[in-house]
């Protein structure tokens, strides 16, 4: 129904009010200078009988000063991972439209020297790629969906990158769950899932029904593309709050609680359960941009959902920006292989074997 609140990630800064949608959630002094001489003046020290001239004094100073900067300069911090997202297998089973999210503790400087002691080993193999979306944070995507119902291995040899010998390797281990892909017609006005490839349901539903167009984009639209389901609720606040009406006395006021929400945007876009309105469902669009579905479809939908699912939308006639959440799969394959740090035609090296610290956080 409308944007979230939560904070969306530093990346969709620049297209935070392109990629806004209707549903939204509730969820988120000058220092000295060395000698005594302010910084920025023009004073020098004065020379006085017995004392040094003030050519000498700025040499004293000024190696003093460089004495000290160098005596209290830290050393080159290690580079580590500060977060590798899905979880573990132990934690959660993922869709095959997964990404691996690897966000280090510092910006990365030698992006080829690191990319190159990455590693994913799936059981069943397909081809993959990383691509750097900020200077601490590299995506690791397939070429063509995951094989279902298998486990892929991510290898971090950090410890092999020369001057980063004293950070302990680690690694994690994902589970493969069902093939859950889900396409929603705008135009038809219905959601078809199928599971493992065989068509399970159908579901009716109501998407975005356009009419609020800011900075040339109409945020009412629900976003035509490859969605990733992200996150899902079993209740979801939804406010208006995203267009500026926070007033309860405002005939566009609402706050609503939204039962089996499943987030498939940064932007605010949502499968849930419809608020209401069902004579709609099926018949047209009425949301501020999520889908809404029947109580039984939005509950199925809810219960069957793994981060990584695909929500394809089509029929619309505003685009999915592939920046906006998960939305990776909006690049074509060559297009995502251009953000590697690594030569095309050069393979990514395998590592030589090590104890890897099996990380299930």
């Amino acid at each position: 129904m409308n944007p979230l609140k939560r904070t969306a990630p530093a990346l969709l800064a620049l297209v935070a009010l392109a990629t806004a949608a209707g549903c939204s959630s509730d969820a988120r002094a000058a220092q000295p200078a060395p000698g005594g001489v302010t910084a920025g003046t023009d004073a020098q020290p004065q020379a006085t009988a017995g004392s040094p001239s003030p050519a000498a004094t700025r040499t004293q100073t000024q190696t003093q000063a460089r004495g000290a900067t160098s005596a209290l300069r830290p050393l080159k911090a290690p580079l580590r991972i500060a977060d590798i997202t899905p979880m573990g297998d132990k934690k959660e089973k993922i869709g095959v439209g997964s990404p691996i999210i690897v966000t280090f503790d510092q910006a990365v400087k030698n992006r080829t020297a690191v990319e190159s002691v990455l590693e994913v080993r799936p059981d069943r193999p397909v081809e993959g790629a990383w691509r750097w979306i900020s200077e601490r944070k590299v995506v690791y995507r397939t070429k063509t969906y995951w094989h279902p119902h298998q486990k892929v291995r991510f290898y971090a040899r950090l410890s092999q990158i020369p001057g980063n010998e004293s950070v302990k390797d680690t690694g994690r281990r994902f589970a493969i769950g069902a093939s859950n892909i889900a396409v929603v017609d705008t135009k038809k006005h219905v959601m078809k899932v199928r599971r493992d490839g065989k068509l399970v349901k159908t579901i009716p539903i109501s998407a975005g029904r356009g009419g609020l167009v800011r900075n040339g984009t109409d945020v009412y639209l629900t976003t035509s593309g490859v969605h990733l389901a992200m996150d899902k609720k079993p209740v979801e606040t939804m406010t208006s709050g995203w267009m500026g009406v926070t007033d309860p006395k405002d005939p566009l006021y609402y706050k609503l609680e939204i039962p089996w929400a499943v987030r498939i945007s940064d932007s605010g876009e949502y499968v849930h359960q419809s608020a209401g309105d069902y004579q709609f469902l099926g018949k047209s669009n009425q949301s501020h941009g999520c889908v809404r579905a029947t109580p039984a479809g939005a509950k199925w939908f809810y219960t069957i959902a793994q981060r990584g699912d695909v929500v394809q939308v089509t029929g619309t006639k505003r685009k999915l920006d592939w920046r906006n959440g998960w939305s990776f799969w909006q690049l074509s394959w060559n297009q995502w292989k251009k953000g590697s740090a690594l030569p095309t035609a050069t393979p990514t090296p395998t590592p030589t074997p090590t104890t890897i610290d099996d990380d299930q956080s």
